[in-house]
């Protein structure tokens, strides 16, 4: 029996950006049941929801004080085990994010364990009489001093995000406790947040530099030794329950270190950054990681498909602004081999927003990024720009209901800037028009339902042809063909199909019969043809 994950296409909801349910312009649990309807439409099978604890949200909640809870901002225990049996109503499947690898400096346990050296859970974090040079990945050095101990404390990311220390088997435990709670309160899964950082070299030796990138190598403080044999012992906390899902966020573009925590007895996926994050539009590069990922892959895992997320801008902005372009990408994410993560709003979408502002900027990451611009010389200008590039507000704006005030996200100001562009591109605009994005993605997820190649299918071949993308994917049941043709001129393909029907074109509505496929520029095609005949021939 096929695994329900692999059949299914996720939806990444960013709490406090969704759905304002309770008036006080922050995202929460009653917001998103409001709209579970509207995702059972649009046709995704599992949601994927980021942090809900109680935090400070020095990062937006990735900073956990409290594993136990349901932050106030996002509502009560009460209004998320309603969301959690109206989700599971829709057979929508719900998978959470967990924070792992450190808590909030608010956390209890940090309390308590910077209180005294002597205290039980002193060693429960990391602490350390002289720092070493690493540095954090958001900016500065990863040490930071505390007065009360004479101590310095480590932290990977924010100083407020304190590193737990993984060699100690009561931290541990604690954690798989915290799992094990929220699989009974009826989560279909995690989300693994950083989850390679979860060890690190205890000799601390001080990581190389790169004078070149002028950036740090982390070589020493994430992969680090003993970090997969954790990684099967999440996995066999999580597997105990039956049907759960596990997918983690590995820091990394490498294939080769993506590949380690995924397979037999670990994670069930990871995130692949070597695809998702492609920086600038390059259908050639795209097509090349689909089939390095294949071949490091093979027939024993398989990869995830995505091209944005809340921590990344959103693939549209990235790859140029083309509408018809992002449509194909979304063909791509929904048809290609691996598990798709489609981020809110890109079904409608969404672009990036740039601040002009640095007070509206909310972003820890582009604020520390603007402070240190500000101490190495540069202007004010000059430091909003840097602020800009590595902020991630860009993609966590509010969800653009309607060209209502706030988007329809709210009735009051929200928590973040509405972009100018939402009284244009919005849900309500869309919905009736059968040539918009959200009616795409609602076609193309009704397709992926529709037809089993899509989710369990192999590569008959995967192939590139100046700037076009095209494969076959078959299993017992059928074979599908599918073309996305990037560039802007028409390209052909030589057919040996017989019985060849469309299922879909953003181009086109019928097919004629003939030997060669004509593909315009900017069109996605999808045939399907029964098994056992031929397939097709670049012409």
């Amino acid at each position: 029996m096929v695994k329900w994950w692999k059949q299914s296409a996720f939806y990444e909801i960013y709490m406090p950006s969704f759905k304002d349910g309770n008036g006080d312009g922050l995202g929460d649990f009653a917001g998103i049941t409001s709209k579970l309807d509207y995702l059972k439409e649009l046709g995704v099978d599992g949601l994927w929801l980021t942090p809900f604890y109680p935090s400070p949200k020095v990062d937006n909640g990735y900073d956990i004080s409290d594993y136990y809870s349901i932050d106030p901002a996002y509502g009560t225990m009460e209004d998320f085990e309603a969301f959690i049996a109206e989700a599971h109503k829709r057979n929508i499947k719900v998978i959470v994010d967990i924070v792992l690898n450190h808590t909030s400096s608010e956390h209890e346990w940090f309390k308590e364990s910077r209180s005294s050296k002597d205290h039980p859970k002193r060693d429960w974090y990391i602490w350390r009489d002289e720092p070493n040079n690493w540095e954090s990945f958001f900016s500065g050095s990863a040490w930071e001093f505390d007065e009360a101990t004479g101590q310095y404390y480590y932290h990977a990311f924010a100083k407020e995000q304190v590193d737990l220390n993984w060699a100690n088997l009561e931290v541990k435990n604690a954690m798989y406790d915290v799992m094990r709670f929220w699989l009974e309160k009826g989560v279909d899964g995690f989300r693994l947040d950083v989850i390679n950082f979860l060890t690190i070299n205890d000799s601390f030796i001080d990581n190389p530099y790169d004078h070149e990138k002028n950036e740090q190598i982390h070589l020493y403080d994430k992969d680090q030794e003993g970090i997969l044999t954790v990684i099967e012992e999440i996995a066999d906390v999580v597997h105990q329950s039956p049907d759960k899902f596990l997918v983690g966020e590995v820091g990394s573009e490498d294939i080769e270190i993506l590949k380690r925590y995924s397979g037999l007895n670990k994670l069930d996926v990871s995130f692949n950054f070597n695809i998702g994050s492609i920086a600038e539009f390059d259908a050639e590069k795209i097509y090349e990681q689909l089939v390095e990922t294949e071949k490091a892959y093979g027939s024993d895992q398989i990869a995830t498909l995505f091209f944005s997320s809340h921590d990344m801008s959103r693939h549209i902005s990235r790859f140029g602004g083309d509408e018809e372009r992002a449509k194909l990408v979304a063909a791509l994410m929904l048809t290609a081999k691996g598990v798709p993560f489609i981020y809110q709003g890109d079904e409608i979408g969404m672009k990036d927003w740039v601040t002009d502002d640095i007070t509206k900027m909310m972003d820890i990451q582009g604020r520390l990024a603007y402070e240190e611009a500000l101490k190495a010389g540069k202007s004010v200008e000059e430091a909003l720009v840097v602020a800009n590039e590595r902020c991630r507000d860009k993609s966590r704006t509010p969800m653009q209901w309607s060209s209502d005030s706030h988007a329809g996200f709210s009735e009051v100001v929200p928590w973040i800037t509405v972009p100018e562009d939402a009284i244009n591109t919005n849900v309500e605009n869309q919905e009736g028009n059968p040539d918009s994005m959200l009616s795409f993605y609602k076609k193309m997820l009704k397709l992926r339902k529709e037809h089993t190649s899509f989710h369990t299918g192999e590569y008959e071949f995967l192939r590139y042809q100046d700037g076009m993308i095209y494969f076959i994917r078959s299993n017992e049941i059928e074979r599908t063909l599918v073309a996305l043709n990037f560039s802007e001129e028409e390209k052909s393909l030589e057919l040996e199909f017989k019985n060849m029907n469309l299922l879909l074109s953003n181009k086109r509505n019928s097919l004629e019969s003939s030997d060669v496929l004509t593909i315009s520029g900017n069109e996605v095609i999808i045939l399907k043809e029964d098994a056992g005949n031929d397939g097709l021939n670049e012409r």
